[in-house]
């Protein structure tokens, strides 16, 4: 995956919650990867106000890499698609999970149940099959 222009980057990052969450979906759609975070000690989550944990993704490495600072992990990790929509999702709708999509270094992002992200995943890829 090629690194992304500065000034893409930067544009991509000031774009409002919804626009960043289509542009996840259509991204993902495209690559066929989700990126998050992980350090020695698993995989990075993020809660709410009221304790519910979410699951912070991007489309592409360097969105993830610029949050790594700012939560506190080690790294960037790559998940495919279909691990993605076969093991991952489902496994957060049984542990009741939520995922947050795209958010920024300053923790502005969209929380969505892993079951919603599923669908919409589901119906973007339906023109590449």
């Amino acid at each position: 995956m090629k690194q992304m222009h500065s000034k893409e980057f930067d544009a991509l990052l000031q774009l409002p919650a919804p626009d960043r969450y289509a542009l996840f979906i259509r991204r993902v759609a495209d690559w066929e990867e989700v990126w998050s975070l992980r350090s020695d000690d698993g995989w990075c989550l993020v809660s709410d106000d009221d304790g519910v944990e979410a699951f912070p993704v991007w489309p592409h490495q360097q969105f993830a890499d610029a949050c790594v600072n700012s939560m506190d992990k080690e790294t960037s990790a790559k998940i495919s698609l279909q691990d993605w929509l076969e093991k991952w999702l489902p496994g957060m709708m049984g542990d009741g999970r939520k995922v947050a999509v795209f958010p920024t270094p300053n923790g502005q992002g969209i929380v969505v149940s892993p079951s919603q992200l599923r669908d919409d995943l589901l119906a973007e890829c339906e023109p590449y099959e």
